[in-house]
């Protein structure tokens, strides 16, 4: 609910109260959130996105009587606070929902400003539009969390300097454009891959991604091929999330999924949503990332996977934007295609590998490689490694499971499973100590 509704409440709350009291507007919505944390104890109301928003008007009406001496609101409506009759019409209309979808729009491209760097204006945009905290965001940046902070704050601070919100009709709109979508990429392979403690499969940070990618495509300047291959993508990979976790609540490996389960609605939406994105003459990476989504869904079975197309299409995504996951997937890719020798001197050929020693993927796949050539010795000691990475439980259970179907003989009889850790048990010719 927060991770939803207060992104919009803060938006609504910055038209009335300027960008330069962004802080307020985010306290403003903190205190409904608590009022409602109280109040709703004893059962959630019908409508609780009204609540919310009928909380945070009356929070704001009050806010402004109390301080439009002494504090200074947004220029442009500084006439009308001045005036009591015109108080309450006016907080009505900046909470209108055409009037919160322009003001949502609005925030998203101030949090792209020129005089932030493409790394400050994704963390202010994953925390302001889309509710992620500073571990959240460090996560998807593969950087630490006291840098994420850092930006976040500087974000805010140039945020707050401006005389006001970016004009939808502005001249560097289109440049701004990439930004946004990134930072939606971002928040849905959040959700998607679950860097987060809380699970590793987050569908709720996956729709608020679509959402917000629905509020671009309803804006014809940002109705752009790029938004088209970014919401195809999206859906795509949303389609496959209902056969990511088995049923028994634990994290499947790909070629175990149930297809049967994948969501052919979303699937066929992505499709048409792809065609669309390959009108004219844009290619992002939004676009290759896309059709290797529709190459996976075409094959419905993991042995018809077209092994080949999906090789061709790594290698225009990391010629046309490197990054060291792009390669991981590559490297992967050319596992199943050319063998395990293959895929591991591709693994041991990704530039910027550095980058890569935090994320469990990276041990996670040399382990499945080590397993595919029968080096159990070496995979198991990179299964463990990934264990040690893993972000949450479900992770960490999958890797162990993994380790024990992949490499029986290296794990042995001696080797147990329990919450998520590998257990090697120690017998000892004492009966006494066996026992024990």
């Amino acid at each position: 609910m927060f991770r939803r509704e207060a992104p919009r409440l803060v938006a609504a709350l910055t038209r009335i109260f300027g960008v330069h009291n962004l802080a307020l507007a985010e306290d403003v919505v903190q205190e409904a959130f608590a009022r409602a944390l109280e109040q709703w104890a004893d059962g959630v109301p019908e409508n609780p996105a009204a609540w919310l928003m009928t909380a945070a008007k009356r929070r704001a009406i009050d806010v402004v009587r109390r301080e439009r001496t002494a504090r200074r609101f947004a220029p442009e409506l500084a006439q009308l606070l001045d005036s009591e009759w015109a108080l309450v019409p006016l907080v009505d209309a900046a909470f209108a929902p055409a009037a919160v979808r322009d003001e949502q729009l609005r925030m998203m491209f101030s949090c792209c400003h020129p005089d932030l760097s493409p790394a400050t204006r994704l963390a202010l945009v994953l925390n302001l539009l889309c509710g992620l905290g500073a571990a959240e965001i460090s996560s998807a940046l593969l950087t630490g969390r006291a840098a994420i902070e850092k930006r976040i704050t500087r974000g805010k601070t140039t945020l707050a300097e401006a005389s006001h919100l970016f004009e939808l009709t502005d001249a560097d709109f289109a440049a701004r454009l990439g930004d946004v979508q990134r930072a939606l990429y971002l928040l849905f392979n959040e959700g998607y891959h679950g860097a987060s403690a809380r699970g590793a499969v987050r569908e709720e940070l996956c729709a608020e991604a679509m959402r917000l990618v629905a509020l671009l495509r309803e804006h014809p300047p940002a109705d752009t091929p790029g938004t088209h291959a970014l919401a195809a993508l999206m859906c795509l990979h949303a389609a496959r999330l209902p056969a990511r976790i088995d049923d028994a609540g634990e994290l499947a490996r790909w070629i175990d999924q149930d297809r049967a389960r994948w969501d052919d609605a979303l699937v066929r939406e992505g499709i048409a949503l792809f065609a669309q994105a390959s009108s004219g003459t844009e290619l992002t990476p939004y676009h290759l990332e896309a059709a290797l989504a529709v190459a996976h869904a075409a094959a419905r079975t993991p042995a018809e996977t077209d092994w080949n197309a999906i090789v061709a299409i790594y290698d225009q995504l990391v010629a046309l934007a490197p990054s060291p996951m792009a390669a991981l997937g590559r490297a992967v890719a050319i596992g199943e295609r050319d063998g395990a020798d293959a895929g591991l001197a591709a693994l041991r050929a990704i530039p910027e590998r550095a980058r890569l020693v935090t994320h469990p993927a990276y041990p996670a796949a040399q382990a499945e490689l080590e397993c595919a050539r029968g080096d159990h010795a070496a995979a198991r000691k990179h299964f463990e490694s990934a264990r040690g990475l893993a972000r949450n439980d479900a992770e960490r259970r999958y890797l162990v499971r993994r380790l024990l179907d992949a490499c029986p003989e290296e794990a042995g009889s001696n080797v147990v499973e329990a919450d998520g850790r590998i257990l090697r048990l120690h017998i000892d010719e004492d009966p006494e100590e066996s026992e024990r």
